[in-house]
């Protein structure tokens, strides 16, 4: 039988080999037709069965990235709920199916490996996994306000237990080769030159079923499950409300009660795949996700890579915008006056490579791409030259006047400027066109939103170049008009004025930030203001909006140099990295909305103004770059659908 997304081969062992190639798609994806031959092959290996099967992808680009989320997006547009729960439960019976067999099957899993990927690899009974960067394992359902409905709230805590299984689930992160080893999800993590062999070896060994340990298997199938299950959700409401994010207590409720059986729960159970699939959160988290493909889909077609960059202000921006684009595989000269500034920059950097890569050899290979530049020569021979100096116009000119001399004259000149309108830095070139702002967010590594900002004089190839040069360090680009603030410090500054106002009328920072907390922020304006630096918050404002008057208590610890988590003290005091609240009072009536609404009403005049040309891009860049609560869909979409309700 000819298949469209499968290839079959069988080698000179006996073994079959299921290529997996999803026909017209740059990644391989569990939509309903690629279930329903899945299901076909299975039907072709009942009648005649197999010696072993070895599922493998035939993509460069990884083995299997989950189900096809645009069949949920579509969903979501109908809502038609019945489609929505019938894809979940057919994935659990095909998958139940191919976990059953009696053949040997073995997933070598070449590349990433989520959701409905990991539990196909999850339903075969080895698993191999190629030791690369690119490969990734996880289930992270969760972060789409649903759960892993084909097998793996059951499988994964029979394999490594439930502990570290809610570790993964409940939170939707996911592990390497080595560390999924070490955790037992996989039986080996090996380089790619012998992946087959060691395949082969597996099939042909065919070594016991992984046995949890005593203590493993009280908390997963014995007397300590309800207490298991009990700390789960005490863990996910220090972080989630279930109000405001259902899905991890559905996740814990259907491995509790169901043992991770999707038929069994009842429609109107919190657990249940139509509950979560009607809930607004669901939805709006899948839309999020659309949002994010809409970010990337932008760089498509754009022919520029960038091979070296050139950061010019080796500061914690500098520095960690430097180390980034290191990371990512680039090589980077990081210039300032002396080496004592650099110094610390390359620490940092040093750092963030053990925490990512944990692996000696990757580590060496990035801080070899990470080179000190006390000169600037290496503004020679860069591709992208970024000013990531202080806020300062009359400074940003000098260093661009200086800074195009030495340049190529098809390099990208790029300013990191927060709110600096690009028009007046670009007077100091000759050249003013090819100006562009690639603005990075801190900490650098962890946001992922990138605006790149085209002023009135920014030629549409050097915007274009931008925005293919954001997306090969991956990260998302924003498209937005020179306007003071931009967007996201645009829409962000009325937000952590008026929180400061609050402030200034005695109520207390901890209050204030939990009135955020309650309308889905991940974070409250107090504690994102010492994030991001009072200092930064302070030019943003005076920028935005300069004839507003500086709240009191922030321009009193701008005088005393207390500038937030930088310096171990604004509104907070940190330590070791954390700022010391006291417990919040109750929220007064009207706080949260209080807050919220000056940054719609900017939204709105932002989106109106042009400086995104998407309200759906408006709703990206707010989730992304504000941390605006996720599962509300953005300011634009939360508007319009209290309007609805109303």
């Amino acid at each position: 039988m000819a298949y469209k997304n499968f290839t079959l081969r069988t080698d000179e062992h006996g073994i079959t080999w299921v290529g997996i190639n999803v026909a017209g798609e740059n990644v391989n994806t569990m939509g309903t037709p690629v279930l329903n031959e899945l299901n076909a092959l299975l039907d072709q290996f009942e009648k005649e069965p197999p010696k072993a099967v070895a599922f493998v992808s035939e993509k460069q680009s990884g083995f299997i990235a989950g189900a096809n989320v645009n069949e949920f997006v579509e969903i979501g547009k109908t809502g038609d709920l019945a489609a929505a729960e019938a894809l979940v439960k057919r994935g659990y019976d095909v998958y139940e199916r191919l976990a059953n067999v009696k053949y040997p099957t073995l997933a070598l899993i070449n590349g990433f490996a989520l959701g409905g990927g990991l539990e196909l690899a999850l339903a075969c009974r080895y698993r191999v996994a190629v030791d690369m960067p690119s490969t990734k394992l996880g289930l992270p359902e969760v972060m789409l306000g649903i759960l892993p409905g084909w097998g793996g709230v059951k499988r994964l805590p029979q394999l490594i237990g439930a502990p570290a299984a809610f570790d993964l689930m409940l939170t939707g992160k996911t592990v390497n080769a080595r560390k999924a080893k070490s955790l037992g999800i996989v039986h080996e993590a090996v380089p790619p030159r012998i992946m087959w062999n060691t395949a082969i070896g597996v099939l042909k060994a065919q070594p016991p079923a992984h046995k949890l340990s005593f203590i493993q298997n009280l908390m997963t199938n014995g007397l300590l499950r309800g207490f298991v299950a009990s700390q789960a959700r005490k863990s996910v409401a220090k972080k989630a409300r279930p109000e405001h994010y259902p899905s991890p207590y559905a996740i814990i409720d259907l491995w509790q009660k169901y043992n991770g059986d999707v038929h069994k729960p009842q429609a109107d159970e919190p657990c249940s795949v139509r509950s979560l699939i009607s809930h607004p959160t669901a939805m709006n988290l899948i839309r999020v996700f659309g949002l994010r493909e809409q970010l990337k889909a932008q760089a498509k077609g754009i022919d520029f890579k960038a091979k070296h960059v050139h950061v010019i202000g080796a500061g914690v921006m500098g520095g960690d915008i430097a180390a980034w684009c290191a990371l990512r595989g680039i090589r980077v000269t990081l210039q300032d006056l002396d080496a004592s500034r650099i110094a610390p920059a390359i620490q940092r950097a040093a750092e963030m490579y053990k925490k990512r890569l944990r692996d000696d050899r990757r580590i060496r290979d990035a801080m070899d791409l990470l080179q000190p530049d006390t000169t600037g020569d290496g503004a020679k021979q860069a591709d992208v030259i970024i000013e990531a100096i202080v806020e300062n116009l009359s400074v940003k000119q000098k260093v661009f006047a200086e800074i195009e001399g030495k340049a190529r004259p098809d390099a990208i000149l790029a300013t990191n400027t927060s709110s600096i309108p690009l028009e007046q830095i670009a007077t100091a070139l000759k050249a003013p066109s090819r100006l562009v702002g690639i603005h990075f967010f801190n900490p650098v590594a962890q946001m992922m939103l990138v605006e790149v900002i085209s002023g009135a004089q920014t030629s549409a190839e050097i915007a274009s170049k931008a925005t293919a040069f954001v997306d090969q360090i991956d990260k998302l680009p924003l498209a937005c008009k020179s306007a003071p603030g931009f967007w996201v410090n645009r829409i962000l500054a009325p937000y952590l004025g008026e929180a400061m106002r609050c402030l200034d009328e005695g109520i207390a920072a901890e209050t204030i930030d939990e009135a955020a907390l309650a309308f889905g922020m991940p974070m409250g304006p107090i504690e994102l203001a010492d994030v991001v630096g009072l200092d930064v918050c302070a030019a943003v404002g005076q920028t935005v909006t300069p004839d507003a008057k500086a709240p009191q208590k922030l321009q009193a610890l701008l005088e005393a140099k207390s500038l937030g988590k930088k310096t171990g003290k604004g509104f907070y005091t940190w330590v070791n990295g954390r700022p010391q609240k006291n417990s919040a009072s109750s929220v007064p009536e009207g706080l949260t909305h209080r807050l919220i609404q000056p940054m719609l009403n900017e939204a709105n005049k932002a989106l109106a103004e042009g400086v995104v040309s998407l309200p759906d891009h408006a709703d990206a860049g707010a989730i992304f770059g504000c941390g605006f609560a996720p599962f509300r869909g953005g300011p634009i979409n939360y508007q319009r659908n209290q309007a609805n309700a109303s």
